[in-house]
């Protein structure tokens, strides 16, 4: 799958259609993809070929340290830099957190629980605002009072897609893409969205991993299938809350995340 897959019709794609469809078409007339973006002049920072990520330094680093971003042609990196485009407060943060780790623990082997949970928000995170009724059952696996008994109450929820990873995956939907939810209050306007989010992503709260599963094409009105109340009943995709023990040793969702870009 690559840029021309992309079906800008998708609801998960509805917020990122305006900005994304006429790069896109750039790349696919045959433009390099850092310069499609670059030209669209929406993001704080310049996309570089991935050539220009010297060896010895750490992908995060180097952003942190240039304000360019290394970009391979393909989906992966087209959607983190339309991520860019979107919410530029909220990666600066991240980028923050990443290069602050880096300084303090160098690059190794293992992350460490802030850069693990940081690199999981930037590939998978989906912001959610909705109803206390609708949290609750998210957050308990609850999915059929979430998604079919509390159906109205969909109309009162806002998702705003972030992880560019998981926006790759969906260019070829299939029923088990998962991703992890971030809960914005509802006392935050759309517009004052990308200032909140780069204050309540800390050091702190990424350590506690306060994200909640979402099998995305569950939520209503995104998927043709999820109008019958029996899609919810799949155990291998909408799974019921296990011990916190249990969940520690196996996550909900083991699908891999591409760790950088």
């Amino acid at each position: 799958m690559s840029v021309p897959d992309i079906d800008w019709s998708a609801p998960w794609l509805a917020d990122w259609r305006g900005a994304g469809e006429p790069i896109a078409q750039r790349v696919v007339a045959g433009c390099p993809q850092p310069q499609a973006l670059n030209d669209a002049g929406l993001a704080p920072v310049a996309f570089v070929p991935q050539t220009d990520l010297p060896e010895a330094q750490a992908y995060e680093d180097f952003i942190f340290a240039t304000s360019q971003v290394p970009t391979r042609e393909g989906l992966h990196d087209f959607f983190n830099a339309l991520c860019w485009m979107h919410f530029p407060k909220a990666k600066r943060q991240l980028n923050r957190i990443q290069a602050a780790e880096i300084t303090r623990q160098g690059v190794g082997q293992v992350r460490g629980p802030v850069r693990d949970a940081a690199t999981v928000f930037d590939e998978n995170a989906w912001l959610i605002q909705t109803p206390d009724a609708v949290w609750d059952a998210l957050t308990a696996h609850r999915w059929r009072d979430a998604m079919v008994d509390l159906r109205p109450q969909w109309a009162d929820t806002r998702l705003w897609a972030f992880g560019h990873a998981a926006l790759e995956k969906l260019v070829q939907p299939y029923k088990s893409i998962t991703v992890h939810l971030w809960r914005v209050p509802q006392s935050v306007a759309a517009t004052d969205l990308d200032a909140w989010l780069a204050q309540d992503l800390t050091q702190s709260k990424l350590a506690t991993k306060p994200f909640s599963p979402l099998p995305v094409l569950g939520v209503p009105g995104w998927w043709p299938a999820n109008n019958e109340p029996t899609f919810y009943d799949d155990l291998e995709v909408f799974r019921p809350k296990r011990a916190c023990a249990a969940s520690r040793q196996k996550p909900h969702n083991s699908q891999e995340l591409t760790t950088s870009g």
